[in-house]
């Protein structure tokens, strides 16, 4: 049986990861590959490293001060703010630098093929419009890469090629985990899935939602598709809500505590229970 993490995207809502890895990494469930995409790939290459119980505490800490949190992905203040960007140009509202250098403090010079786990995170190329896997080189600017969140951190570029975030192409990659090989997979999602969409109301609300719908689907068609013999666990997530799928709430590290407590609740049934 080959066991792999999947881990996808989300945002602050990356911390409800947090609870699901304790889960599993205490039951002495440990993954024999791991994929990441957007903040699943910083999560991911933190547990690839230290595919074991003494990393939790570290990525506990990494989350769980609020404000301390939110300097280290966004910095002190936006670079511009929108009304700015919108009438004087510009990409993104904040810099890529403190979100590099938290990753860089963490994890170094690490490269993939220095992990004692297989990793592998997804990012999406702008020149060639496609998925695009980081399996070699440089741990920390795949994770960049793969975290670009379009408008809020600028596109990142490695080897002279530019991504943004995985999750416009691939926000929980299971079917990634199967094509590798998998035979039992758990996947980390962060919640949305457990709430119904509502009719956009506004413009800014007609891109969220569509891009909710692109993600959705190709989840569910990859989990409808499992081929026999493969095993895989959707892992529940607590502690989220639709005020997490706004600008605002993006930013909101308030609550990373309870959410992680109440996941790891969640998950430690699920592990526990029948079947």
């Amino acid at each position: 049986m080959t066991t792999a993490f999947v881990l996808g995207g989300g945002g602050v809502l990356g911390a409800v990861e947090v609870g699901m890895l304790r889960a599993l990494l205490e039951r002495e469930i440990v993954p024999d590959l791991v994929l990441g995409t957007s903040v699943g790939a910083l999560n991911g290459a933190l547990v690839a490293r230290e595919p074991a119980l003494p990393v939790i505490e570290r990525m506990t800490d990494l989350w769980r001060t609020a404000n301390d949190a939110g300097r280290q992905v966004y910095g002190d203040k936006p670079l511009r703010t929108v009304r700015r960007a919108v009438s004087s140009g510009g990409t993104h509202l904040y810099s890529s630098k403190p979100l590099k250098q938290r990753l860089a403090d963490e994890l170094g010079d690490v490269t993939f093929e220095e992990l004692p786990v297989r990793f592998q995170v997804c990012a999406a190329s702008i020149e060639r419009a496609a998925e695009h896997w980081f399996s070699t080189g440089p741990v920390v600017d795949a994770v960049v890469a793969s975290a670009a969140v379009p408008g809020l951190l600028p596109p990142a570029e490695v080897d002279g090629e530019h991504y943004l975030d995985g999750g416009i192409v691939n926000s929980i990659p299971l079917g990634r985990a199967v094509a590798l090989g998998a035979t039992r997979v758990f996947v980390l999602q962060v919640g949305r899935f457990d709430r119904p969409l509502s009719v956009p109301r506004r413009p800014w609300e007609v891109a969220r939602v569509s891009f909710e719908i692109a993600r959705r689907h190709r989840f569910v068609r990859e989990l409808d598709e499992l081929p026999a013999g493969v095993e895989a666990h959707v892992l529940p997530a607590r502690g989220t809500s639709t005020r997490d799928d706004t600008f605002l709430g993006s930013k909101d590290f308030s609550t990373v505590q309870q959410r992680i407590d109440a996941t790891y609740d969640a998950c430690a049934a699920y592990l526990d229970g029948p079947g």
